[in-house]
Order: structure tokens, then C-alpha cells, then sequence
């Protein structure tokens, strides 16, 4: 299954350790925040000023699902 706008950050981390490289790509420090737990992937991209639709493509493709 795709990861998905809604995906905790935390999540996706946990099922797709190999997403981290896009997170590091786009700069995204929310691997080590304590919201990311809780906050969704789209909530902590527009936090950041993220496309989170490019973010998406580079998780899914960094997890081996696109």
C-alpha cells in the first residue's frame, strides 16, 4: 500500500525505513520532532512550506512503491 497524505510521519518511517532519504531531500526535520507521532505527513510538509504532492512521489518512490 502507498504511503498516503494522511500517514503519521512516525509511520511511515516505521513501515518504510528506507522513505527517510526523501524526508532528508526535502529538508524535512520531523524525524526526530515529537509531533511527528501525531502530525500527518501533509500537516508537516505545509508546516515547512512543502509541496507535499512532490514529497509524496519522493517517499513512495524512496519505499519502493511507485
Amino acid at each position: 500500500m502507498k504511503i498516503q497524505k494522511t500517514d503519521t510521519i512516525t509511520s511511515i518511517i516505521e513501515k518504510h525505513p528506507n522513505a527517510r532519504e526523501a524526508f532528508f531531500q526535502f529538508n524535512l526535520p520531523c524525524l526526530g520532532c515529537f509531533a511527528a507521532q501525531y502530525e500527518t505527513l501533509e500537516e508537516g510538509a505545509g508546516a515547512h512550506g512543502i509541496d507535499v504532492d512532490a514529497l509524496l512521489d519522493a517517499l513512495n518512490k524512496a519505499a519502493g512503491l511507485a
